[in-house]
């Protein structure tokens, strides 16, 4: 009973967790002159990778410093097709030109650089570092970009509302610049977006335990449960978050947390660890012969699906989630080491894959066939 309790407590603070994480980094990013993607990408990001980024650093201090890689890459193909997928089946996403023109092409740049870089079984402290040092840079260039375009659609909104007087001879006192925000309401956005990630924080460490408990109640081994609640329960607050920001229609947000927390978890998690490792982060096997080169196929599927229509589909997210439903069942198989393993493996190649290729190259033609010459 008590964990059935801690269980619903951990979900409802995820949810309020997040509900107030969105609020506060909507107004936030009104009071900065920065667009919702970008708070997205960066400050919404940031936070609801921070359980990942825990994990790993435990993982370094405490002797098993392989898991800290496991944790960041597993994360993020379940970010692609989990969270983005479930997403999707709730609300169609939408997707910012921005996103396809820059974010993920960056994501799938970072995800091959950390191929490159792991290629020698390890990550070494400078390695480490210069992630930290690229992350910094890109979110200085993201934060530039947004400030010079909320700024011209300010002065944009301006000149039309002029035009408008003009035509038909009123006048008004126009669109005035926002009035820079006092300290105090800047102190409460802020305390907000604070506030709604150490609730998320809380929040999942009670969901992520007390699943655990019932999981081990229920005599499930802890490989199993390493393997899904865990996994799964480190991402939770990405899940949430994404759901709530679609929810609330802030839907550019919801796929900015998504792509930036990607990024967060190869660049600053993996760069952290690494520069603050005693020894150079090893990367097993496995990773750079799987996990890694799945994680980067899942960011591929990403520029056929987010070009179609600027949108992730309901059909779109229901493959996805199909998609991760197969890596996480090769997981188990192998794990277990199952008499299953060949035939489901000859089923994902010469079934599940074939049809995903079909559908994306199929649909990305109708997109082009469709495409206004104009856009």
């Amino acid at each position: 009973m008590l964990i059935a309790i801690q269980i619903l407590c951990g979900f409802v603070l995820l949810i309020v967790g997040a509900e107030v994480l969105v609020r506060g980094a909507v107004r936030l990013a009104a009071l900065l002159g920065m667009t919702p993607l970008v708070i997205g990408l960066t400050v919404v990001a940031f936070g609801t990778s921070s359980p990942e980024l825990a994990v790993s650093l435990q993982s370094v201090f405490s002797d098993s410093a392989e898991l800290a890689v496991g944790n960041a890459v597993g994360s993020n193909t379940l970010n692609i097709l989990l969270i983005l997928g479930l997403s999707a089946l709730i609300f169609p996403m939408a997707v910012q030109r921005q996103v396809i023109r820059l974010d993920l092409p960056v994501m799938i740049g970072v995800t091959v650089a950390l191929l490159l870089i792991c290629r020698d079984g390890e990550i070494n402290r400078w390695e480490g570092m210069g992630m930290v040092i690229f992350l910094i840079s890109y979110i200085s260039f993201l934060i530039r970009i947004s400030r010079r375009e909320t700024r011209q659609a300010r002065e944009a909104a301006k000149l039309a509302l002029a035009e408008m007087e003009k035509d038909s001879g009123e006048t008004s006192n126009g669109i005035q610049e926002p009035a820079d925000s006092s300290f105090a309401l800047f102190s409460k956005q802020a305390a907000l977006v604070i506030g709604g990630l150490l609730i998320l924080g809380f929040g999942c460490r009670l969901f992520v335990n007390g699943s655990v408990d019932l999981a081990r109640v229920l005599g499930v081994s802890e490989l199993m449960i390493g393997l899904t609640v865990v996994s799964i329960g480190t991402s939770l607050p990405e899940l949430v978050t994404t759901v709530i920001a679609s929810i609330r229609n802030q839907r550019e947000m919801a796929v900015g947390n998504i792509v930036g927390s990607n990024l967060f978890n190869i660049l600053c998690v993996l760069g952290v660890t690494a520069s603050v490792s005693p020894v150079a982060l090893p990367v097993p096997d496995q990773a750079i012969q799987f996990d890694i080169p799945v994680t980067l196929a899942a960011a591929i599927i990403c520029l056929p699906i987010f070009f179609t229509k600027m949108e992730i589909s309901r059909w779109e997210g229901l493959l996805m989630v199909v998609l991760y439903s197969a890596y996480l069942g090769y997981l188990v198989l192998v794990a277990t080491t199952s008499s299953y393993l060949d035939l489901f493996t000859l089923m994902v190649w010469y079934g599940l894959f074939p049809v995903t290729l079909v559908l994306l190259i199929g649909s990305t033609l109708l997109s082009l066939k469709h495409a206004d010459p104009r856009g």
